[in-house]
C-alpha cells in the first residue's frame, strides 16, 4: 500500500526515533543538501592568491554574484545574509529541478516551502525585535490604532503562509500543466497516426511520437525557467521583508 504525507511517499519509518516516517521529501532534500555541501567544499579547496585555478574563479564568481545580489537589494549592512540567501536559492532551484531526474521533487511537498517560510518569518521577527526592542515590536501590532491589533496579527501570520503557498502553487501548477501536455500530445499522436489504414495505422497509433521532443520546448519554461523564477522570487521576498523589518518603527 502506497502511503503518503502531503503527497510525499513514505519510504520507511525510523523505529529508534519513535517511528518517524522517512519520506521521499526528506531523502531528496538531504541528498541535495549533501551534494551542495560537497560541491562547495570542492570549489573552495586549495584557494590561492597567485595562479588561480578555473575552479577558484568559478567559486569567486558565485560568491561575488550572491554578495552583489544581497547588497543591491538589502544594502551593505545586510551583507551577512548573502550565504543564507544563496543557500535558499540553490536549495529551491535544485529541489524543483530534481523532478527531471525522476525522483520526488521536495518543492511538490507544501511542508518544504512552509519550513523555509517559517525560518524567514523567524528572521523577520528577530530583525524587528532587534530594531525596536520587545516593547516596540509588540506596540507595532497596535498601530495605527489598537482596534486593528487582531488584523495586524493576522497580517503578520499571513506573511510566511503566502510565501509558502505562492512558491508551492506555481511549482505544482507547472507540473500539472506539463502532465496535461504529455497526455494531450499522446492522445493527438494516437488520433493522427490512427488515421493510417490497416496494421500500420494500428501499430503507429500506439507509439506517442508527438510526445518526443515537443514537451522539451515546454519544459524550458515550466521546469527550468519557472524553477529559477520561483527560487528568485522567494529570495527577493525574503530580502524585502527582512530589510523592511529593520526599518519598522
Amino acid at each position: 500500500m502506497n502511503v503518503e504525507i502531503n503527497g510525499s511517499p513514505i519510504l520507511a519509518t525510523l523505529p529508534i526515533f519513535g517511528g518517524i516516517p522517512l519520506t521521499a521529501t526528506l531523502v531528496v532534500t538531504w541528498s541535495i543538501m549533501l551534494l551542495l555541501t560537497l560541491f562547495c567544499i570542492w570549489l573552495t579547496h586549495d584557494l590561492r592568491v597567485d595562479h588561480v585555478t578555473t575552479r577558484q574563479t568559478v567559486a569567486e564568481f558565485l560568491v561575488n554574484t550572491a554578495q552583489n545580489f544581497v547588497d543591491s537589494n538589502m544594502g551593505t549592512r545586510f551583507s551577512h545574509y548573502a550565504p543564507f540567501v544563496a543557500a535558499i536559492f540553490s536549495l529551491s532551484l535544485l529541489s524543483s529541478l530534481s523532478g527531471l531526474l525522476g525522483v520526488f521533487s521536495p518543492t511538490a511537498d507544501l511542508s518544504t516551502e512552509l519550513a523555509w517560510a517559517v525560518l524567514v518569518f523567524v528572521l523577520i521577527t528577530a530583525t524587528k525585535i532587534k530594531t525596536n526592542g520587545i516593547g516596540g515590536y509588540l506596540k507595532g501590532y497596535t498601530q495605527p490604532i489598537a482596534v486593528l491589533t487582531p488584523f495586524n496579527i493576522i497580517s503578520e501570520i499571513a506573511t510566511p503562509i503566502s510565501m509558502a503557498f505562492r512558491h508551492f502553487g506555481n511549482i505544482v501548477s507547472g507540473t500539472v500543466i506539463s502532465t496535461l501536455i504529455y497526455a494531450a500530445l499522446g492522445a493527438a499522436s494516437h488520433a493522427l497516426f490512427g488515421l493510417l489504414p490497416g496494421v500500420v495505422g494500428d501499430l503507429l497509433s500506439q507509439i506517442p511520437f508527438l510526445s518526443v521532443g515537443i514537451p522539451a520546448v515546454f519544459s524550458l519554461y515550466f521546469d527550468w525557467f519557472s524553477s529559477f523564477m520561483q527560487a528568485f522570487i522567494f529570495c527577493m521576498l525574503t530580502m524585502m521583508y527582512i530589510a523592511a523589518a529593520a526599518e519598522a518603527d
